[in-house]
């Protein structure tokens, strides 16, 4: 392989982990959202429901994120640098929620459900579980808008005060957005997951409701992330309304969102599970797309963020190496604990 396609092959790493983690880990970030939702006479189903169907693989879907940030840091070092600096506050913040949820998650496993100490760990699993995609979303909107970028020749001056710099270009209006935008996703993810891991038809027919509810919020606040992204970030839509390629991914996310919602109202649940998954690669895939080749836009693409030659090569042995490894394990791990898996 060329020294010219090296950094778009790692490019394209990051994007199928990424991708893989908002379908994995995103749902049980998702099923989180449900826990604390949970209402109704059926609501101690609900949450033990989302345990069953989050307990055996949550630990193993941060293998995604984690290579994400692997593959990052080794190929792209200064698109890591970038980054980690000026939205070190929401990525600190997220790192919280990710540990928070998973120890909580563990610790409210152990007891009666009549204690109380289980009881509060459960609501910061639940709340942990709410508020980190939002500061996911928000990392990935701020990158987006190019506010990451801009601000690389502050951070290197020390020109501009801390607001300025590492607060600012995350708390805005469009990053804001985002972060809404993925916690919908994620909670629409998850109750379209709910529907077949339910095994009584009641309980079944409430995540079926919730992932319709999630469907129209999410609509709403990707709408709202269009109005913002007129002034947040003209580059994405730029890139996205002015070319075949763009469009296309547009409509046949919207295709996917439609689909989702008629196979939910037809309990179509295999088919929904596929639809929503559809729906969340394609949200992703039309960031990716509208980026491309930039990884902190306006500064740096990905050969002006990449590692030497050398280095680009033994990471794509290594992460050969651990595919091999890695894949079918997870694979197995997966179909182990199915929903339609066999049971003995």
């Amino acid at each position: 392989m060329d020294a010219a396609s090296l950094p778009l092959v790692h490019a394209m790493v990051i994007a199928i982990a990424l991708n893989a983690y908002v379908l994995t880990g995103g749902a049980d970030f998702g099923g989180g959202v449900w826990d604390l939702l949970a209402s109704g006479p059926r609501r101690e189903q609900q949450r033990e429901t989302v345990a069953k169907a989050i307990g055996p693989i949550w630990e193993a879907n941060h293998v995604w994120l984690i290579l994400v940030v692997v593959v990052l840091f080794t190929a792209f070092p200064p698109a890591f640098a970038a980054i980690s600096i000026v939205l070190h506050v929401p990525l600190t913040l997220l790192l919280l929620g990710i540990v928070l949820r998973g120890a909580a998650f563990v610790f409210r496993s152990y007891g009666s459900p009549a204690d109380a100490a289980q009881r509060r760990w459960g609501r910061v699993f639940a709340i942990a579980s709410v508020v980190t995609p939002v500061f996911l979303g928000i990392c990935v909107g701020a990158i987006v808008s190019g506010a990451v970028g801009e601000r690389l020749a502050l951070v290197r001056s020390g020109a501009a005060g801390f607001a300025a710099v590492y607060v600012r270009p995350w708390l805005a209006p469009f990053p804001l957005a985002v972060g809404a935008l993925t916690l919908a996703l994620f909670a629409f993810l998850a109750a379209v997951y709910l529907t077949l891991e339910a095994k009584d038809a009641e309980v079944r027919e409430d995540f079926r409701r919730r992932a319709l509810a999630a469907a129209a919020v999410a609509a709403v606040t990707a709408l709202l992330g269009v109005v913002a992204g007129r002034w947040g970030a003209p580059r994405l839509q730029a890139a996205l309304l002015s070319s075949a390629g763009g469009i296309l991914l547009l409509l046949a996310a919207a295709l996917a969102l439609a689909t989702a919602a008629w196979c939910l109202w037809t309990r179509r649940w295999a088919l929904a599970r596929v639809a929503a998954a559809a729906l969340v690669s394609l949200v992703l895939w039309g960031w990716v797309y509208a980026q491309n080749p930039m990884l902190v836009p306006p500064a740096l693409d990905v050969h002006q963020a990449a590692s030497p030659p050398a280095t680009l090569r033994l990471l794509l042995w290594a992460l050969i190496g651990g595919a091999v490894i890695l894949a079918p394990s997870l694979l197995y791990l997966y179909r182990l604990f199915s929903p339609t898996a066999p049971r003995r």
